[in-house]
């Protein structure tokens, strides 16, 4: 690797990590060389370990000599900006974690047929515009036994910063596509007509009467079982629960009617997994 020490934030070639938003460096970069950011030691490795391209890495000098088994195998032509600790800290508003950041091509978008090769449990998020929760979804369905994850057209960009690093980098593991608008906008009648197609029995996580428990043995017997989440805040359209199989909730105490997405996306995944 190539390392170069910055003495202030000015250089021109950390503007992927301090001055470009997620939003330009996926539309005002070339559609070929749309790049992401993918911060702290751990998803960095994941990110390597699937194989995504580096661009460069910044990181605080403090912090080069235990990244070098990391990067060990990143070639000469990748640039590894070193700055001290007094100019990191610089940067208003952006919290390093743990000192190091690289920017990364991003993946190869897959089709949803492609997300759903093999799958037999299969997240669906519809309006979720929190990238924390998105993330948060990624990570619960990558480590609760879910394998695949669809997102309406909507839907917060998973490959964004925070959604990675909340991700602790699963969404780069965890086959993942973006649904297409149809007709209206709407992106439930391809999507859940392609589910059924494909086998899968269809569940709404809604709050309407006469909704299934989710403890119930039935649910868990499905061979293939999809699970529609809606958006923080009025949860699941009406057209995409109307056509869902059947709508299930979680049984609550307290008086306390439900969990967030993120929360209830756990229990759920923990739930339903294959046994």
């Amino acid at each position: 690797m190539s390392t170069i020490h910055v003495a202030d934030l000015s250089d021109g070639r950390l503007d992927v990590f301090i001055r470009l938003t997620d939003r330009d460096l996926r539309q005002k970069l070339e559609q070929e060389h749309q790049v992401m950011v993918v911060e702290s030691p751990f998803a960095l490795e994941v990110a390597l370990r699937e194989g995504l391209k580096p661009v460069s890495f910044l990181m605080d000098e403090r912090h080069a000599e235990s990244m070098d088994q990391l990067l060990a195998g990143i070639g000469e032509d990748v640039p590894v900006f070193l700055a001290p600790r007094e100019v990191m800290s610089q940067v208003v508003g952006f919290t390093v974690t743990r000192g190091v950041m690289g920017a990364f091509y991003r993946p190869r978008p897959l089709e949803v047929t492609e997300a759903l090769a093999g799958a037999r449990r299969v997240a669906v998020l519809e309006g979720l515009v929190d990238v924390s929760n998105v993330g948060a979804v990624f990570r619960s369905a990558a480590g609760l036994g879910f394998d695949a994850v669809l997102l309406d057209p909507t839907c917060a960009d998973p490959l964004s910063r925070r959604a990675v690093r909340v991700s602790m980098g699963t969404v780069l593991q965890v086959p993942w596509a973006r649904l297409p608008r149809q007709g209206e906008n709407r992106w439930s009648d391809g999507a859940i007509r392609l589910l059924h197609e494909e086998g899968f029995h269809v569940a709404a996580m809604a709050l309407v009467d006469g909704a299934t428990p989710l403890d119930d043995p039935a649910l868990a017997a499905h061979d293939r079982l999809a699970l529609v989440f809606g958006s923080e805040g009025w949860g699941i359209s009406s057209r995409a629960l109307a056509l869902c199989d059947e709508a299930v909730i979680i049984p609550m105490a307290h008086e306390v009617d439900s969990l967030n997405v993120a929360a209830s996306s756990a229990v759920a995944f923990w739930q339903l997994r294959v046994r």
